[in-house]
Parts: structure tokens; C-alpha cells; sequence
């Protein structure tokens, strides 16, 4: 993970939850949160996840999982990326790679899954 990033992360209680619900493919287990900005002003934070779920799932099959996170109604970033959270990667594989292969690979819809995230710099 960056150093400093602001956006939301997943509940302790849900993130259990979820991966009793999905399996991980991969034997690194991320499961941690939703970025927003990688290198943010000091001053610049995370507005509040009002309406945060699962919808779908990305996997390149090749060592790295995503699960697709709509947020307050969307699934689109401010930067054009989509909202997720990298759910696990295989040795020699990083969490910055998701959007990549969410771009180049697409994901699978699944029936949604609602989720508690919180406002958080990391």
C-alpha cells in the first residue's frame, strides 16, 4: 500500500464477513480498502461512504483479485479509475495493478453485497 492515501476502509466485521462470502484466489489476502487519491494534499480527506456494496469481481488469472465497489451511485473514481477493493494477489503481484486489470479484463457482476466503509487517510 502507498504511504499516504485517503479513502475508506472496510469494517473489521464486514471485512470477515466478506471473505467467508468470497474466497480469495490468491495466497496474499489484501481485503483492506477503497482508494480514493494516492498522495493527497495534507489537508484533503475522504468524504463520507454513504451508500457503499460489492458488485462485482475482477480476476486476470493471473494474481490479481478485485472486488468492484459502487459508492454513493457510482463505480467511477474521480481519476477515471473504478472504485474496489483488491481482494487478493498472488506472490510477485502489487494492489496498484487492480485498476489495470479491472480496465483490461473487466469484471463479473454479482448480486450486490452491502458493505460498511469508513472515512480514513492510510
Amino acid at each position: 500500500m502507498a504511504n499516504d492515501v485517503i479513502g475508506w476502509v472496510l469494517e473489521e466485521a464486514d471485512r470477515a464477513m466478506l471473505l467467508d462470502r468470497m474466497t480469495p484466489a490468491y495466497e496474499q489476502v489484501i481485503a483492506h480498502h477503497v482508494t480514493l487519491k494516492a498522495d493527497p494534499g495534507a489537508q484533503e480527506s475522504a468524504p463520507a461512504a454513504q451508500d457503499a456494496e460489492i458488485i462485482g469481481l475482477a480476476d486476470d488469472g493471473a494474481g490479481v483479485q478485485a472486488a468492484v465497489v459502487r459508492l454513493n451511485g457510482t463505480t467511477r473514481r474521480p481519476d477515471g479509475g473504478v472504485y474496489h477493493i483488491t481482494w487478493s494477489l498472488a506472490a510477485g503481484r502489487r494492489a496498484v495493478e487492480s485498476n489495470g486489470v479491472i480496465a483490461k479484463c473487466g469484471w463479473v457482476a454479482r448480486a450486490p453485497i452491502k458493505i460498511q466503509l469508513c472515512a480514513s487517510r492510510f
